[in-house]
């Protein structure tokens, strides 16, 4: 009979030890080892690795023969998530969609499952969390009749393998990776091995059928993806599902994509029907603006190649404490307490005795520098209790010497205010010499200092 053997593996980077130690030595985390159990080979069996299979046996090719094919993107029917994937799904790709529990990523794959299956394409979903009748009243909710979509309970890896074998289906996903396990192997399902072992099988499949695949991945309290971060070095594709399940909103970033562009921004519409695309973002993030109120300031950001204007926040009020509160959300608070030093000493706004309290409405994360103007502008408005017009946009990077430094794309910036209805927009000097000529019923206004921004505002 076989011996039973615990290994210590680590959540982080993978690294395997025999016995616990505090610190990871490969990785250097502490508390990440996680204990496994495996099965030892009997004595006198031969050594073999049951978990490992041949290579595919293919031989070399010059660059040059190697034919191109411009037709292996398949649509989603969702602009949104096209837009994230950088044109659609590509044949053959493995690709992980993370997120909280709850947050909708099983009812967005669901949607697109049923898009490809009416486009006569085969379809596989297969779950290891739900049963198949709860599959059914999901797709029932959602109206989803589709006749070429195959649902499949099964959370075995090696009895998953069978099936797509023997179906052969164009796009099959996966739900969750971490209910997945292989039988041969002794370790829990979810567990570091298990997790790494699971998708290396389903990235061979992909490469050898040219199935598309989706792997749904749960964001652990840490914040990483299924567990170890080298999950998403081994497939093509990273998304994050992001936004509170209190709020309509979600928010799909690509942060990895060997097919298209990274940085990518789509964003949905939580519904009794399902996710729904928001077609204007900017339109939708700014409709519920408070109008005549201090301490707020319009923004136009960057989100891959999309400009999205947001409403940049600021409540100051006095302090009693010894340290006055700093509280931000949306935003790097290290780069908070930078620029509330620039007003102190460049621009003679007293903030060291205010609690100050920052907030990017709708959940966006702000991490561009092109953002410092504005949250300068809404925390200024806040502390002289004075509001933006509600015609002003402003943008511009600030430095600690309080110069305004010029910031990219500053045309489509330029362009996205202005089909919004902005008239009047306050940029670093620099972009406003670049730009030219301004929009019709657009004025331009050009700042080299905070100083010189804050005199325009106020």
């Amino acid at each position: 009979m076989a011996k039973v053997k615990s290994v210590y593996a680590c959540t982080a980077c993978g690294y395997e030890t025999p016995r616990w130690v505090g610190r990871c030595p490969g990785c250097g985390a502490w508390n990440t080892l996680e204990e496994s159990v495996s099965a030892a080979p009997e004595k006198g069996a031969p050594k073999m690795a049951s978990n490992q299979r041949p290579g595919t046996g293919a031989a070399p090719l010059l660059l040059k023969d190697i034919p191109e094919d411009s037709t292996l993107r398949s649509s989603t029917g969702i602009s949104e998530l096209d837009r994230v994937l950088g044109g659609g799904v590509v044949e053959g790709g493995l690709m992980l969609i993370g997120g909280d529990p709850g947050i909708g990523k099983s009812t967005l794959l669901l949607q697109v499952c049923a898009h490809l299956a009416e486009e006569g394409k085969r379809v596989l979903y297969i779950s290891g969390e739900e049963s198949a009748r709860q599959i059914r009243l999901r797709a029932r909710r959602l109206e989803i009749s589709t006749p070429g979509l195959w649902v499949l309970a099964e959370n075995a890896l090696d009895a998953v393998e069978a099936r797509i074998r023997e179906l052969q289906p164009d796009a099959a996903v996966v739900d969750s990776i971490q209910t997945m396990y292989r039988p041969e192997m002794a370790s829990a399902p979810g567990s570091v091995s298990q997790i790494r072992e699971c998708t290396s099988l389903l990235m061979r499949i992909c490469k050898e059928t040219g199935t598309s695949m989706f792997v749904v991945g749960h964001v652990t309290k840490d914040g990483a993806i299924a567990g170890p971060r080298m999950l998403e070095h081994m497939v093509d594709v990273v998304l994050y599902f992001e936004g509170d399940r209190q709020q309509d909103y979600r928010l799909l970033r690509a942060v990895k994509n060997r097919f298209g562009s990274v940085n990518e921004l789509g964003v949905f519409r939580m519904t009794g029907k399902g996710m729904q695309v928001v077609p204007n973002p900017s339109e939708e993030l700014l409709s519920h603006r408070a109008q005549g109120a201090s301490g707020s300031a319009v923004f136009c950001g960057l989100e891959g190649s999309r400009p999205l204007l947001c409403d940049v926040q600021a409540l100051t009020s006095q302090s009693y404490l010894n340290s006055p509160r700093r509280t931000v959300n949306g935003a790097d608070a290290g780069r908070i307490a930078m620029l509330l030093a620039v007003l102190e000493k460049r621009a003679g706004q007293r903030t060291y005795n205010q609690d100050v309290y920052i907030n990017v409405a709708g959940g966006l994360e702000l991490s561009e520098p092109a953002a410092d103007l504005a949250l300068c502008s809404a925390v200024v408005s806040s502390l002289k209790d004075q509001a933006v017009g509600a015609d002003i946009a402003v943008m511009g990077e600030v430095g600690l010497a309080g110069e305004i430094r010029p910031v990219p794309q500053c045309e489509r910036r330029v362009a996205e205010c202005a089909r919004l209805g902005f008239t009047t927009l306050i940029v670093p000097r620099e972009n406003a010499r670049r730009i030219g000529k301004s929009p019709e019923g657009v004025r331009i206004i050009g700042v080299d200092t905070v100083m010189q921004a804050l005199s325009v505002l106020f």
